[in-house]
């Protein structure tokens, strides 16, 4: 168990808004544990109120995929292919389209669709990432996006909550990749290249590149030009989820940053689509939680100094929301006071 120490408040400076382009808990013994024996009591009391506040959850376990993938020609006319289009519907033509990197506009342009032999009602089994990753333990939120194989996944104090697909940059105008945050959001964004443009769900990420995450085409490749597109669904729920940085008066610096995001590797170019692997191997998109961990781990620091920092702000936010309203309210029994005497 990490413990958390309470950092000074960091500034991060940010420049005018740029618009997206195209797109265990295992309680310690105090007794048994040296950092808490040399602590204050009032120390001890801000650490056990951190315990207090994560969640306590068991770890979620992707199980192993005991069913395989058939390949569906969309585009046939056959008995198979008709009774496929009437039967994958709803949920099973979600996780049908994810899985393959489509919205529905775009189905009918892909050649070959990976279908599992198995519809689960639970999507995180389909989930190529691991259910539970221990660096992130102590991290609230965070969003990885892989390159590689087009996907992304939600974590909540170490445990997936939500995966899906995402066509990001394009070879030409690849995706920026590291560690960054999560800055403004809007529901329609218009782009700064074209206003035919229209980004909905839009959450801006890196603000000097115009990066952002939102709904918009999801071809079934690579596609945009250093987004992160999403699925309609996905992208409205993201954006209910993820908390956008906090700035000081007038806007033009950061006081606070928002929900961290790593986005690794690179797409194999010109090669066979990684999904597609998944009809020789049902875990051939996998990654494992040690893979994962070597990748955060170099960024681990970084995103806890900012999530302490983000704690520190927004009490302060809130103590100043409270003082404004009782200034107000102090102000407003004065006014009838006077007015009562006169």
């Amino acid at each position: 168990m990490k413990i958390k120490n309470l950092l000074p408040l960091f500034i991060a400076s940010s420049l005018i808004l740029v618009q997206c382009k195209k797109d265990e808990n295992v309680p310690s013994e105090k007794k048994d544990n040296p950092i808490t024996d040399i602590l204050g009591s009032d120390d001890k009391k801000e650490e056990e109120k951190k315990e207090d506040e994560k969640p306590k959850v068991p770890d979620v376990v992707i199980p192993r995929k005991d069913f395989g993938f058939f390949p569906w020609v969309y585009k046939n006319t056959d008995s198979v292919s008709q009774k496929n289009k009437k039967e994958f519907t709803g949920k099973a033509l979600y996780t049908i389209l994810a899985l393959n990197r489509l919205d529905r506009a775009n189905i009918g342009a892909a050649d070959t669709l990976v279908v599992p032999a198995k519809i689960e009602d639970d999507f995180l089994i389909y989930s190529p990432f691991p259910g539970h990753v221990t660096s992130l333990e102590n991290v609230k939120k965070f969003v990885f996006f892989s390159y590689p194989i087009q996907a992304y996944g939600v974590y909540e104090y170490g445990n997936i909550v939500k995966w899906g697909p995402t066509s990001m940059g394009k070879k030409a105008t690849k995706t920026k990749t590291g560690l960054m945050f999560a800055n403004w959001k809007k529901e329609v964004a218009i782009s700064t290249v074209s206003d035919e443009w229209k980004l909905r769900w839009n959450v801006n990420v890196a603000n000097f590149d115009g990066i952002g995450w939102h709904q918009y085409a999801m071809p079934g490749y690579p596609a945009s030009h250093s987004c992160l597109r999403m699925l309609e669904e996905d992208a409205k729920w993201m954006y209910t989820w993820v908390d956008t940085w906090v700035l000081n008066k007038g806007g033009v610096s950061t006081r606070a940053k928002g929900t961290p995001l790593i986005v690794y590797g690179d797409y194999p170019w010109g090669k066979r689509r990684p999904w597609k692997k998944l009809l020789d191997s049902p875990e051939a998109n996998n990654i494992s939680e040690d893979e994962m961990n070597k990748i955060i781990e170099p960024h681990l620091a970084t995103i806890m100094k900012e999530q302490e920092n983000r704690d520190v702000v927004i009490q302060q936010v809130e103590a100043e929301k409270k003082a404004k309203a009782d200034s107000i309210a102090n102000l407003k029994s004065q006014t009838q006071l006077s007015a009562n005497m006169n």
